[in-house]
């Protein structure tokens, strides 16, 4: 039953095909990994209205949706996209290091030694 475009988060996650399934929604709420402009979403029943921001924690993405209407059924793809307006920040490309990563760097000869280092101590010794 959908009140003033009001409805249950659980229920309007499972339309917007955020999840697959309406239980894996309300386990996601439960866990503490919806919030609702801000605030984290205590219990799958909490409700959600045009205009509120989501921030859904997905295993290793992040989505940020704002809320454009409530949803009446789990339709298609292009049915569920009418429902949020994708707010997410892009990712970066998998061969692109992040800007404030400092590189991992180590003088030879300190700290751990590699495994390439310890075959080439063995070959020194005989210790095939």
């Amino acid at each position: 039953m959908v009140a003033e475009g009001r409805q249950r988060i659980d229920k309007w996650l499972f339309f917007s095909r955020a999840v697959k399934s309406r239980s894996l929604a309300a386990k996601l709420v439960v866990a503490g990994r919806v919030r609702i402009n801000r605030d984290k979403a205590a219990q799958a029943s909490d409700m959600v209205r045009p205009g509120d921001v989501l921030t859904i924690t997905l295993d290793q993405r992040i989505l940020v949706w704002k809320v454009l209407g409530a949803g009446a059924r789990r339709g298609p793809a292009e049915e569920a996209r009418l429902l949020y307006e994708d707010m997410s920040p892009q990712p970066t490309p998998k061969g692109e290091a992040v800007p404030d990563a400092i590189p991992a760097l180590r003088e030879a000869g300190s700290g751990r030694p590699t495994k390439k280092e310890r075959r080439q101590t063995d070959r020194l010794l005989g210790e095939d």
